[in-house]
């Protein structure tokens, strides 16, 4: 596994930080990391403050952060790191913590990763996220997705939050960009969503393009959360 798919081997390997207040996850993480050509494991952090501290001296390219932590918790590191624009964030989390990546999500992460997963998986994470791209692991999108539906009563709130009525935003979008959003939203990569609406798949990320542009989003990972912020995707209702 020495190839990369980000574009990070034209300036050296991709620089991550781990942040766990457990010394046996980092230690593993950074057993899987250091055996890779194109990856360097530049620090640790037991807890967010040292996270944002080694962050702003190390300046990686990629932090992996826990989200329980004492001191400061990786939410708000995420989005103290996220408002300097140090680093990518990915969270990462457990299927028990849905409400933590979605704040994480809203925190400005870059995406989140099972703290379970596998190695391939693992590097693989680092390198998307490092190349630009948002990391949404389709069973933990699901996972926040039925989050949401099982609390009808949540509020939406943050990105342009309009209370129970549509982001005024997506009003500029065309009725297949929304479609497009609506899908995206409900955890769906672009090759399902070019499958449901039989459409090429370079079709649906020229639709997607232009719902970033319009909407002023970062990454795939804002667009869910914009979906269900917006209103556009209501917290309980069916496909």
């Amino acid at each position: 596994m020495t190839s990369s798919s980000g574009g990070a081997e034209d300036s050296g390997p991709v620089r991550v930080l781990l942040v766990d207040d457990q010394q046996l996850v980092r230690s593993g993480f950074a057993l899987i990391l250091s055996v890779e050509d194109d990856l360097e494991v530049v620090g640790e952090a037991a807890n967010g403050a040292e996270a944002l501290a080694l962050t702003r001296e190390l300046r990686p390219d990629v932090v992996l952060m826990d989200v329980q932590m004492p001191v400061l918790d990786g939410i708000a590191a995420t989005g103290q790191i996220v408002a300097e624009d140090l680093a990518k964030v990915v969270i990462l989390t457990t299927f028990e913590q849905d409400d933590y990546v979605f704040a994480g999500l809203q925190a400005g992460a870059s995406g989140f990763l099972l703290k379970n997963a596998d190695a391939e998986h693992l590097v693989e994470a680092v390198r998307t996220v490092a190349g630009g791209h948002a990391l949404l692991a389709p069973e933990v999108t699901r996972r926040v997705i039925e989050q949401l539906a099982a609390s009808p009563g949540r509020t939406p709130s943050g990105m342009g939050a309009a209370g129970p009525e549509e982001d005024p935003g997506l009003a500029a979008l065309t009725p297949r960009e929304r479609e497009v959003l609506e899908l995206v939203g409900r955890g769906l990569s672009n090759a399902e969503i070019a499958g449901r609406l039989f459409l090429g798949e370079a079709t649906i990320k020229t639709h997607l393009s232009n719902v970033f542009a319009k909407l002023h989003l970062r990454d795939r990972v804002q667009a869910v959360v914009y979906a269900y912020e917006s209103c556009l995707i209501h917290p309980g209702a069916p496909e």
